[in-house]
This record gives structure tokens, C-alpha cells and sequence, in this order.
């Protein structure tokens, strides 16, 4: 399946610096998240509904490895920070085994859509939602129907999401999780200041409850163990920051993951102004140095901080999305999937309720909401982005991706970063990749949206309040050096 035609709109060439500027006054919107503004950015691409059913299987013919993602909507408590798809926690009680008894047709429904080759997963996360919310036997009915309708290698080391209150009070659910293969474990701590913790609708969390869940991590033979910590909140101090390190390393997890609070679509959107690029930036400089003092590792612009050598730290699935670009097929509520040619969501992303998923799959459906037919500029978009969660892109694997060399589709735009030495090439085992220095880290909000399709940048423009048009491309495509 080829690419759609490249639409007008991302034909657009906008000079690096105004995009430059606009990302960076806008630094809570011009992140990994892409596309932003998506009902306008990809229209052109976007695919009438009856045809989904039958473009979606297509887009997968050229795809025999892939990434396997299995949302699970449930939590305890919707947490104020967050922008993912979570339903209402009353409905855990009522609708967890239909859901779960949809997931499963859901999986035999694109068992049958992909035809009877078994697609390899190179890796497969279990997220939410948190997935350990859910009863065991139906995280195993997951494990078991991908087991079925996928290839899953023993070397894939398949990872699972759980909160430090439930890891400490049900210490058999971990254990199971382990037995059932499952060898990665990721637990947010975000913070441990009890204010923010209160704020943001965490009262339960407790430094208690995250040294006895590190406690059944470790007993249940977990050698992978991931922390997650928050950071950029309104009012959030650089002293509760500190502690929040000092408390998650002396955990002694393999990796520390950093999470920027993104406002967009949460219920502290309105905070968002509250907080300024220079705060995020100190914050963020801090937990690196603290990291790095305690036997972490990570590069400029790196999230996930590991003291295993040679290894990144994210799980398979991710890894494989941020280097290569793998594609990612994402099953449940609001799931994402990501095709070499098409993007697609899951019914439930937009209004995050059960019922019209659930619908779907029971009709015989593929439960797709939205499907876009991608063009390669606007696939370059979605790689690239993703690929700054390791602050870098690696040049071979864009080349055999797309067919083009990054500097070719991107001329100006890495002229303009080599230039004012926000970027530079290193050679490394993985292969050659262009990378934030310490500079550029710094200004990260402002590197990512250059290498945006060209409808994204002219969105981001409006958003900043500049002309979105941009000037013709003879006048806009001039070399920087």
C-alpha cells in the first residue's frame, strides 16, 4: 500500500526560525504528541468510515514484524494529570469482563484481517488505564490471545503498568504477572509531595505504599523495574522535585522515567499558563544531574534514564517506535495504531465511553474510529516526534523507512539546528544519528515542531498567532549555513 498523494497543505515550507519560536512559546503544546490539531492537520487524509473497514487490513501487507499495544481503561481514580483514555472507575465493577471478552474478539478480528501469516511482535505493552486494576486471569486471557494470533518470541520481554498501592496491597498480582511471562514492570511515583499529591487526586499514594510495591516487584522476580516521576506541575518546587528523586533511586529501580505534565485535554489544563519554558527547564536539569550522580544514563533530551548498560530502558515496544519506526497495532478503548501508510484510533478516543467500541466488535467490526491515509511527509512527522522521547533521530533507519535521506527532506530545518549547535551527528552502534546537545535540550520545545509536516507547522503558527500561510518556496527554502 503506497502513500496518499502529498496534500497542499504539507507542501507548505515555513522558515526554521518562526517555526523555532512558535514551539517554543508554545511549549506546552509542541511535544512528542503528534499530530496536534489533528481534525484539521490531517483531513486531507482522513478516510470516510465504510472504507476503513476494508483499507485498514491493506495497510498492514507489508508489515511482518510489529508492535503490539492492549489498552486497559480501568482505574482506581482518574488522576487530574491525565490525558489518556480512562472511563469513569464505577464502571470497572460492571463492565470489566465484557470488556475483556471484546478485547478478545478484537483480536480475532484482525487475526482474521491479516490472513493466516502470524505477524511477529518485536515488542508488547499492557498499558492504561492501569492494567493491574483489572483482575489477573483476564491480564492472562490477554497474554493467551496474543500468544494465539501473534508470533511473540521468547526475547520479547513484555511489559506491564501497575500503581505502588496496588503492587503493595496485592503482592500475588505482580507474582502472577511474572509467572505469566511478563518480564518488564513500570510504576508511577510522580511525586511524593503531599500537597501535589492531594492536587492531583493521588491522596492514596504513600511512600509506604511504593517501598513495600518495590518490595513485591523485587520478590516476584522482576529484573526490570521501571519508576516513573512527573515533573512541570504548577507550584511545584525544586526542593519536593528533589525528594521525589532521592525517594524513587532509593528504590533502586533499573530505570527512571521523566514525565513532563502535558495539560492538553486534563482537568489542570488551566495551569498550563501558570508555569514558564525557564521552570520546566530547571526542573528538568535537575533530575538529570541528580540521575546521572546516582549511575543513570541518558542522552540530551533522553526521558528515560538507565543504570543497565546498553539498554535504553524503554520497553521493546517503545524502543522499537522511537529508533526504527516500527509500526504498532493498538487493540482496545482508544487505541492508536500506526501502520507504514496509515494512522489510526480506536472508537472511544475522543469521548473516552465504552459503549460504541464495545458496539463495533461485537457487530463484526474492526472498532476503528478515525483512519487516515498517510502521506510520507506526514509519516516523517510521526517518527520523527516520537523519536525525540531519546532526543535524537537515527539517520539509517529514517533513510530505510522513507526512502530519503533525512537532510534531503529536511534541508533547512538541519541546517538551522547544526548551525546555532542545538544538534550533532554521532556515530553509534545503532547506527549514524543526528542528536540534541546540551544546547538544544534546552530548547527541545522548539527543535521537535521543525520537522512537523508542513499543515502541522502551519497550525502551530495560528496557534501562536502568526500568519499560518507560508511564503512561496523559492523565497522559504534557502539554506541556513
Amino acid at each position: 500500500m503506497n502513500y496518499h498523494p502529498t496534500a497542499p497543505a504539507d507542501q507548505a515550507r515555513h522558515h526554521p526560525e518562526r517555526i523555532f519560536q512558535a514551539g517554543l512559546a508554545l511549549h506546552h503544546i509542541a511535544n512528542t504528541a503528534y499530530p496536534i490539531g489533528h481534525l484539521t492537520t490531517m483531513r486531507p487524509y482522513r478516510v470516510i468510515t465504510p472504507e476503513a473497514q476494508r483499507l485498514a487490513p491493506l495497510a498492514w501487507q507489508d508489515s511482518p514484524r510489529l508492535g503490539l499495544y492492549v489498552h486497559i481503561p480501568f482505574c482506581e481514580q482518574r488522576c487530574n494529570y491525565c490525558e489518556y483514555c480512562v472511563v469513569d472507575p464505577l464502571q470497572i465493577a460492571t463492565h470489566e469482563e465484557v470488556y475483556f471478552d471484546t478485547l478478545e474478539q478484537e483480536f480475532d478480528l484482525y487475526r482474521r484481517a491479516l490472513g493466516d501469516s502470524a505477524r511477529e511482535l518485536t515488542g508488547f505493552d499492557i498499558g492504561g488505564g492501569t492494567p493491574s486494576a483489572a483482575q489477573t486471569r483476564n491480564i492472562a486471557r490477554v497474554l493467551d490471545a496474543a500468544r494465539r494470533c501473534f508470533d511473540l518470541p521468547d526475547t520479547v520481554r513484555i511489559s506491564i503498568e501497575t500503581t505502588p498501592k496496588i503492587a503493595a496491597q496485592h503482592p500475588e498480582k505482580i507474582r502472577d504477572y511474572h509467572d505469566l511471562g511478563v518480564r518488564r514492570i513500570s510504576m508511577g511515583i510522580q511525586t511524593i509531595h503531599p500537597r501535589l499529591l492531594s492536587e492531583m487526586g493521588r491522596d492514596s499514594t504513600s511512600l509506604s505504599f511504593n517501598r513495600k510495591a518495590a518490595e513485591a516487584v523485587r520478590a516476584a522476580g522482576f529484573e526490570r523495574f521501571n519508576v516513573d516521576v512527573m515533573y512541570g506541575f504548577a507550584n511545584q518546587s525544586l526542593a519536593s522535585l528533589e525528594a521525589t528523586l532521592r525517594h524513587a533511586t532509593s528504590l533502586q529501580p533499573e530505570y527512571v522515567t521523566l514525565y513532563r505534565v502535558r495539560y492538553k485535554g486534563t482537568r489542570i489544563e488551566a495551569q498550563a499558563a501558570g508555569v514558564t519554558l525557564a521552570e520546566v527547564n530547571e526542573q528538568a536539569q535537575l533530575a538529570k544531574r541528580m540521575l546521572l550522580d546516582a549511575g543513570y544514563q541518558g542522552t540530551p533530551g533522553k526521558n528515560t534514564f538507565s543504570r543497565l548498560p546498553g539498554d535504553p530502558g524503554t520497553s521493546d515496544y517503545l524502543t522499537g517506535r522511537v529508533i526504527a519506526g516500527t509500526p504498532y497495532l493498538g487493540l482496545g478503548l482508544g487505541a492508536q495504531s500506526l501502520s507504514e501508510t496509515t494512522l489510526a484510533y480506536n472508537a472511544g478516543a475522543a469521548e473516552k465511553r465504552l459503549e460504541r467500541y464495545l458496539r463495533m466488535v461485537q457487530a463484526g467490526q474492526l472498532p476503528i474510529q478515525d483512519l487516515y491515509h498517510l502521506s510520507r511527509e506526514a509519516a516523517a512527522g510521526k517518527m520523527v516526534s516520537v523519536s525525540f522521547y531519546f532526543g535524537e533521530v537515527n539517520l539509517d533507519e529514517f533513510q530505510r523507512k522513507f526512502g530519503v535521506t533525512f537532510e534531503a527532506m529536511f534541508l533547512d530545518e538541519v541546517a538551522f539546528v547544526l548551525d546555532r549547535d542545538y544538534m550533532e551527528y554521532r556515530d553509534e552502534p545503532g547506527g549514524r544519528v543526528l542528536r540534541l546537545t546540551e544546547a538544544g535540550e534546552l530548547v527541545y520545545n522548539g527543535v521537535i515542531p521543525l520537522f512537523y509536516a508542513g499543515a502541522v507547522k502551519s497550525y502551530l503558527l495560528g496557534l501562536f498567532g502568526w500568519e499560518t500561510a507560508a511564503l512561496p518556496v523559492e523565497a522559504e527554502h534557502v539554506s541556513l549555513r
